[in-house]
């Protein structure tokens, strides 16, 4: 029985307690005494029917129906806890459905088919991608693979703000290193970028173009360096991002909302709806009236638009595109738009709270407890690029996913470079290859097993009696609820919670069945029906880990050899 299905069968016995609705929750006991699966629902239930919990906690024992079900006891302990205890038939089935599952072990039909956008990363194309980007791209592609996973149609799309001040700022920035290049004494803009990547990218135009843009129009020399340079960035950061293993469906460029018309049919809608006004020469929207802190700037005195009016017009345009779900990962600094946004759509008619946002706080770069940056290329900031050259794409994809979104994220690259378990990556990434060597070891090849090897008639898998077995078991039987969480709640994070957690007790298990130290709990046991049993967990634990690092987008190696041996 799944923890979704307990919960059924508990709101059900609420429901006939005249207490339909009431939160139940489930979580496993830490002292594996005390059962398999626990619930605290009478304790939270007191102060509701001013009872006592244990007396709730009774009532509701007796009216569940558990025949069937896979529960062997239900015991009301301590103060009104409910602890559950499944038989050893249902601990131990998991494994034969794992394996035949296999690679969709995990997998659910929740979504049903229907498309749900996430859009992520949507850097200015105006210098490398830096540590904030990189956390997006692993939130974002982990977001999407979970939504893939419990049945969403999940399409990635990157928005280029390819139009705008900064564009600009950028070709000139461009155009003063491009003209110095050749002697000429030109000023650097005041608000223009730094960073030695500018400098590269004028020595790359002036070796495509050589000198015939010095005495061109300062006009059409800065169109061609703003070309350029978003050119060349683009593709710059298509390659981080390949490397780093994230791919989009869709690169939308913000300078096509433009010249598509999409911002003027934004505006000349948004007058229709009665709640624009003009004020001190500026056109305004009164987004106030749809839960915004104060009216907004439409369309500045000059006749420019803002930056929400083609927001509003992109977000206009993945709902045309069928997107009803959206989910926008950006970075926290993102928090004073959204509200405007919503209002602007729901002025237009969507619904209220479309888009959905999820908000991620920065990171920092940290050796010994001291901040550190690895180059000055970007001009002052550590890019995603040189991360993951010191330490691997497949570190910085977990570290930048394994804490809340919402919580600053301290990269210790001390951790990030160790390879031991103090990394959790590594400790996972162990714990797989493990599992890989016990079958080499049996003269099975890991690459090449099927589910006849692993299941073979009269497996007897009541046999895994040992405590350690059966909690990793259970543990196993959780996985598909854990990937259904995280996909409701938009919490990656709570993959590399599981991961850690169940490659604890892998490595726990694998080193009590060395002979040396637990003859008694070897793998390879000698007995042939027990060491078929183990064999078959031993494969369970290979998909699991498997699939939990693919939804990370992290390799799970079949051979690793440990530096301290």
């Amino acid at each position: 029985m799944s923890r979704h299905a307990l919960r059924g069968i508990l709101e059900q016995a609420l429901a006939e307690m005249g207490v339909a609705g009431h939160e139940v929750r489930l979580e496993r006991p830490r002292d594996p005494d005390h059962g398999d699966i626990a619930s605290s629902v009478a304790l939270t239930l007191a102060s509701r029917l001013r009872r006592p919990p244990r007396g709730i906690a009774d009532e509701i024992a007796e009216r569940l129906e558990l025949d069937g079900t896979g529960i062997a006891s239900v015991e009301v302990a301590g103060p009104g806890f409910l602890n559950f205890r499944f038989s050893a038939s249902r601990v131990s089935a998991v494994i034969g459905e794992i394996l035949r599952r296999d690679e969709r072990y995990g997998r659910s039909a929740d979504g049903q088919g229907r498309a749900i956008m996430v859009e992520f990363v949507s850097a200015n194309p105006t210098g490398p991608l830096h540590l904030g980007h990189g956390r997006q791209a692993a939130l974002g592609d982990t977001l999407a693979n979970l939504l893939e996973w419990t049945g969403w149609a999940a399409y990635r799309e990157y928005y280029y703000n390819d139009a705008g001040r900064q564009i600009e700022r950028l070709g000139e920035s461009v155009a003063c290193r491009y003209l110095r290049h050749f002697g000429v004494d030109a000023g650097f803009p005041e608000d223009g970028y730094h960073g030695e990547y500018v400098a590269e990218i004028a020595e790359r135009l002036a070796q495509a173009e050589g000198d015939r843009l010095v005495d061109s129009a300062a006009e059409e020399r800065l169109a061609a360096c703003e070309r350029f340079a978003v050119r060349v960035l683009r593709e710059e950061q298509d390659r981080d991002l390949a490397d780093f293993g994230v791919h989009f469906d869709c690169y939308f460029l913000e300078s096509s909302l433009y010249t598509d018309g999409a911002v003027d049919a934004t505006i000349a809608a948004l007058r229709e709806t009665g709640h624009v006004y003009e004020r001190d020469g500026a056109t305004w929207l009164a987004t106030t009236a749809f839960g915004d802190q104060k009216d907004r700037v439409m369309v500045k005195s000059d006749g420019s638009p803002t930056y929400f009016l083609p927001d509003v017009a992109y977000h206009m345009s993945k709902w045309r595109r069928g997107f009803h779900e959206v989910v926008n990962v950006q970075g926290s600094d993102h928090h004073g738009t959204v509200d405007r946004v919503r209002a602007g759509l729901e002025a237009l008619g969507r619904p209220r709270g479309y888009p959905e946002y999820l908000l991620h706080q920065m990171v920092t770069v940290e050796r010994s407890g001291v901040e550190v940056r690895l180059s000055k290329r970007s001009g002052g900031y550590t890019t995603l690029r040189e991360l993951v050259d010191a330490v691997g794409a497949d570190v910085v994809r977990y570290f930048f996913v394994m804490r809340k979104p919402e919580a600053h994220l301290v990269f210790d690259l001390d951790a990030a470079l160790d390879h031991s378990d103090r990394n959790p990556v590594y400790k996972s990434k162990y714990a797989h290859a493990r599992m890989c060597s016990i079958f080499r070891k049996a003269g099975m090849d890991p690459d090449a097993m099927s589910t006849g090897q692993l299941v073979p008639e009269g497996l007897d898998l009541s046999l895994l009696e040992h405590p350690r077995e059966r909690a990793l078991m259970a543990r196993l039987g959780e996985f598909p609820e854990l990937v259904r969480r995280a996909a409701r709640s938009r919490a990656p994070h709570l993959v590399c919670e599981y991961l850690e957690h169940t490659a604890g007790m892998v490595n726990s298990w694998y080193h009590a069945g060395n002979p040396t130290r637990n003859p008694g709990l070897a793998v390879l046991a000698g007995d042939p029906a027990l060491r078929a049993a183990r064999l078959a967990l031993t494969g369970a634990v290979r998909v699991v880990l498997r699939n939990a690092l693919a939804l990370l987008g992290v390799e799970a190696p079949t051979r690793m050899a440990r530096r301290e041996d």
